[in-house]
């Protein structure tokens, strides 16, 4: 945890620099607000995810997600809560390519990998390619992972109400607070 939090300025450094590399433009508060999420793993560079929320309403939720090259999001899924069915989101890649998976038919030949020792954790086979400008709809309570290319990437979040701490990860040291 110590180490996480020397590095936060490195790591809010690197995610603005993709930031500016996508042509996001953002404020020096916004920077500042960088969550440099860990997910409670301590190994920021392989497994975690810089993220800006924008807003987050009873109604909805938007956000950038900044991943370095290689960077894994664990795998999740956005349970129901009460009446509501679970966090539905939509990525839109801004820059890189970014490697998403999902359940439904495995892909022959997936290009991301598990983090090493971590593929018990990554269950969901199927693999969508998402570059500049493409998109893809997750629905609720849908089990996925996603992985950076080599240039790292800027993906754009836009979902119902995001309850970050209700989501269920597939494996049990994950820590989303």
């Amino acid at each position: 945890m110590a180490e996480l939090a020397a590095n936060q300025g490195t790591h809010r450094a690197a995610a603005a620099s993709l930031l500016r590399r996508a042509g996001v433009v953002i404020t020096d508060a916004e920077l500042a607000a960088i969550e440099i999420a860990d997910m409670g793993l301590g190994s920021f560079e392989t497994e975690g995810l810089g993220v800006i929320v924008y807003i987050n309403s009873p109604r909805y939720c938007a956000k950038e997600l900044v991943l370095l090259p290689g960077q894994t999001c664990p795998e999740h899924r956005h349970p129901p809560v009460g009446e509501d069915p679970g966090k539905q989101e939509t990525f839109r890649v801004r820059h890189g390519t970014v490697y998403l998976h999902v359940e439904g038919a495995p892909t022959a030949e997936p290009v991301a990998r598990p983090p090493r020792g971590k593929a018990a954790w990554y269950t969901a086979p199927h693999e969508i390619v998402l570059r500049p400008g493409e998109q893809h709809t997750i629905p609720p309570d849908t089990l996925h992972w996603f992985q950076a290319g080599p240039e790292g990437a800027v993906v754009s979040e836009f979902s119902s109400t995001s309850r970050d701490e209700l989501d269920v990860f597939t494996d049990p040291a994950v820590r989303r607070v």
